[in-house]
């Protein structure tokens, strides 16, 4: 999957889940997802080539980071907690929902509940975002 298709695909998939902001708090070239005010999604450009990042259990991350050579360490994130992907052969788009959708799911785990959205992103695996 070429970097452009990544961005794209990741960022449909990140604007479909419930209460899903889509902002610019950087810039125009930087787009950004949070849910109830927490990130959960950025793009941005690494020497020209597109890039997204998301949060990630370190456990996991690490994983990745070893599996695929696309994900490494969040760029200008915490390390530990965040990744970036950039476009390359071992990515697919299973791949790359299912980590947007964890993504989002580390940041509504961590709201109150009251502040949650009335839908998980877990259970909306398989339904197309809108």
């Amino acid at each position: 999957m070429d970097g452009m298709s990544l961005r794209e695909l990741a960022l449909r998939v990140a604007t479909g889940l419930p209460a899903a902001e889509h902002c610019f708090p950087f810039g125009p070239e930087h787009e950004v997802c949070k849910v109830v005010g927490k990130v959960f999604f950025l793009t941005g450009e690494l020497r020209g080539e597109p890039l997204v990042t998301l949060k990630c259990e370190p456990e996991s991350s690490l994983a990745l980071q070893e599996e695929f050579p696309e994900i490494t360490p969040g760029y200008h994130m915490n390390k530990k907690h965040w990744i970036s992907m950039r476009g390359g052969d071992g990515l697919d788009e299973g791949l790359v929902d299912e980590l947007v959708r964890t993504s989002y799911t580390l940041v509504v785990d961590t709201l109150p509940r009251s502040k949650r959205p009335g839908l998980s992103a877990r259970a909306l695996k398989g339904v197309e975002p809108a």
